[in-house]
């Protein structure tokens, strides 16, 4: 198999955890470009990508690292802006955020996840620790289920509720999660993309996005289809069957950037 043909294989989930880490499609996307135009231009960068997922995603995080690096470095007098938006991209993107979402969202171990952060594994350990501390210091807020399936649903409403948020409404359909969203505001969506009567949740969260910003974390068995560049694309993406920690990652990092626009 080629090197592109390996690296095109996960490059779907790589897009899917540099939106997530970043909070932004067009961002996200524009580092793992960057992080494909390296290893075009680097030879030996380009056969350490044969190795799978972990040397792709250790190739992105050195990218990563490098780019609010260099802009550290410069002087703060006379790069005021680049050091503003170093600040910004630091307080957004704590290592233990990269853990979290490597060892859950993306679903590394806790060695593979240290070698893409090019730490030990006990670092690692303590990093998610700290993640899961901070999301037990969330903000509280309303949580709107769009979920056609009722166990999964009622799954769902168990762990948005022990992470201390409340229900303001459930919807198998679109027409339904119209009615929840026109007597309640919420301040976080979960949305299936296939629903009860064929509709779309897709097509739900457009309806909701008309009215206000509001961060939405997309559930599906088939993230690659929507991962394709064809379209505006979810932010925030699990993967069904889904593990809670999981949803909790996806949920820490939603509310974090807050109103962030999901599409577009």
């Amino acid at each position: 198999m080629s090197i592109g043909a390996e690296v095109a294989a996960h490059l779907p989930f790589l897009r899917r955890y540099a939106r997530a880490l970043t909070g932004s499609q067009s961002t996200g996307d524009a580092f793992v470009q960057a992080t494909l135009e390296a290893a075009l231009a680097d030879r030996d960068l380009a056969e350490t990508l044969r190795g799978g997922r972990v040397p792709l995603y250790r190739a992105f995080s050195k990218l990563w690292s490098s780019a609010y690096l260099q802009v550290a470095d410069e002087d703060p007098v006379s790069q005021p802006h680049e050091m503003a938006a170093q600040a910004q991209l630091s307080r957004i993107t704590p290592l233990n955020r990269q853990a979290l979402l490597l060892t859950t969202v993306e679903d590394f171990s806790p060695g593979e996840a240290a070698a893409i952060m090019s730490l030990n594994e006990g670092d690692v350990a303590l990093l998610v620790q700290e993640a899961v501390d901070e999301i037990e210091r969330e903000t509280a807020t309303s949580v709107l289920i769009i979920e056609d399936e009722p166990l999964i649903s009622m799954q769902l409403e168990d762990l948005v509720r022990s992470l201390g948020h409340e229900i303001c409404g459930t919807a198998a359909t679109r027409t339904e999660a119209q009615r929840v969203v026109a007597e309640h505001t919420p301040g976080l969506v979960l949305a299936d993309i296939q629903l009860a009567d064929g509709s779309s949740g897709l097509d739900a969260v457009d309806d909701i996005l008309k009215i206000g910003s509001v961060p939405v974390i997309f559930i599906t068995a088939y993230p690659e289809r929507l991962l394709t560049g064809d379209r505006p694309e979810p932010t925030y993406l699990i993967t069904k069957p889904f593990q809670e920690d999981t949803v909790r990652a996806a949920i820490s990092q939603a509310l974090f950037f807050g109103s962030s626009r999901p599409l577009g």
